[in-house]
């Protein structure tokens, strides 16, 4: 077999053009919805991020967590709902409403819970500030204002990376580093009971 002749043959040369071409476009792709997924972006943005998380509640239960960040102001619950369509909620209102293209659906009103939550921090990180927020994807929109604690994850993204520059968090490493116990305790001690 004569390679030279085989490698100057123009449909190779095409066929292997395209499969470079190939493998690099499924390459940017990638990398692209790498940068778009949510959690790899918080953990690039925060100092720290515990995810899915259980704390106890200070009554013999426990709450989940679905993030924790560590900002050099302290810490951070996050709860993330990336939902389609128009959020019609405010403080005020048991349920939220999202109207998307072709369907309608409510869910609870998350700051109640989220201030579960942040009670509950506190009550294990005495002396820490404990903010509590529930951020929205950019796919949803909130036609009518955002109500309180509640923040576009595209926002809440570009102020913990300007936040972060303030410098490390080196005071507040040791209650992070208890908060990171009691969820790990918590989650042994649900294992245990199951």
């Amino acid at each position: 077999m004569n390679w030279q002749a085989t490698l100057s043959d123009p449909r190779v040369f095409g066929s292997a053009a395209a499969a470079v071409a190939l493998l690099l476009a499924a390459f940017w792709w990638w990398r692209r919805q790498r940068r778009r997924d949510p959690r790899q972006r918080l953990r690039a943005a925060a100092l720290d991020l515990l995810e899915g998380i259980v704390v106890p509640d200070g009554e013999d239960g426990q709450l989940h967590i679905e993030y924790a960040l560590l900002t050099p102001d302290g810490v951070m619950l996050l709860d993330l709902r990336d939902v389609e369509g128009h959020v019609f909620g405010s403080n005020a209102m048991q349920d939220w409403t999202v109207l998307a293209a072709r369907r309608r659906f409510t869910f609870a009103n998350p700051q109640h819970a989220m201030l579960d939550r942040v009670a509950a921090v506190r009550r294990l990180l005495p002396g820490v500030d404990v903010q509590g927020l529930v951020s929205f994807t950019s796919r949803a929109r909130f036609t009518k204002g955002l109500p309180e604690h509640v923040v576009p994850l595209d926002t809440l993204i570009d102020e913990l990376r300007k936040n972060r520059d303030d410098g490390e968090a080196s005071g507040l490493r040791e209650a992070w580093d208890r908060l990171r116990r009691e969820a790990v305790a918590a989650q042994v001690g649900r294992l245990m009971a199951d």
